[in-house]
């Protein structure tokens, strides 16, 4: 059973008069849901899976909330929120891992980049295929997750916990474009803090080659 859960876009409705007469006039104004992340807290089912259509193919994600139970609910959450449609998959590193989770929008970056979980105890190793998320400290996951290329077992004792994995389409996720390297200081890829900055803006015009993510399915298992 595939369930879509994309959030519908809150609209409000003003009406405003015109100076010459008595005719309202409507005007819409939207507001994204995602730049409020404090309504996105939902528990994640036991297991379920995410499809992603990409630009290089598709591949599926397997969860198994016991494995990170916090991992689990925040990645369900941005997956049902539609927070990684119409992303980049911006840091590719050949036998290491692909990395993506930098909203199209940099106002959805900046009100994300804050919202720290802690961090889930390390049940399950980087293995090749297992998807975790990144982070820069104690504590830190917000929206960023990695897929491992290879087994990483030298990330489990740095608190890095896998929540999924993936379960088919291997060979897409190893196709993703990667031909730019890491980012500054270690390479000349794209910049994180650019990309966070600047969304797809940046993304598209200075490395338009990068592997796109169309969208993004919860699927629960029968």
């Amino acid at each position: 059973m595939i369930r879509r859960q994309t959030v519908a876009l809150a609209v409000l409705m003003t009406l405003l008069v015109g100076c010459g007469g008595n005719q309202p006039e409507e005007r819409l104004l939207v507001r994204n849901p995602l730049l409020s992340p404090e309504q996105f807290g939902e528990m994640a089912p036991t297991t379920f899976q995410v499809q992603f259509e990409t630009s290089a193919g598709n591949f599926l994600v397997e969860v198994h909330r016991d494995w990170a139970p916090l991992g689990a609910d925040r990645f369900y959450n941005l997956v049902t929120s539609g927070y990684y449609d119409d992303t980049r998959i911006y840091r590719v590193i050949g036998d290491f891992m692909a990395q993506f989770g930098l909203n199209a929008d940099p106002y959805v970056n900046q009100a994300w980049k804050t919202q720290f979980i802690i961090d889930d105890p390390v049940m399950q190793s980087n293995s090749r295929g297992r998807m975790t998320f990144a982070k820069g400290g104690l504590h830190t996951r917000t929206t960023e997750v990695f897929i491992n290329y290879r087994d990483n077992q030298m990330l489990d004792s740095d608190g890095f916990a896998p929540f999924g994995e993936v379960i088919e389409g291997m060979q897409v996720v190893d196709s993703f474009f990667g031909d730019y390297g890491d980012g500054p200081p270690r390479g000349d890829g794209p910049y994180a803090a650019m990309a966070q900055a600047r969304g797809n803006e940046y993304l598209d015009s200075d490395f338009p080659e990068l592997t796109r993510i169309i969208l993004a399915t919860i699927v629960i298992p029968n």
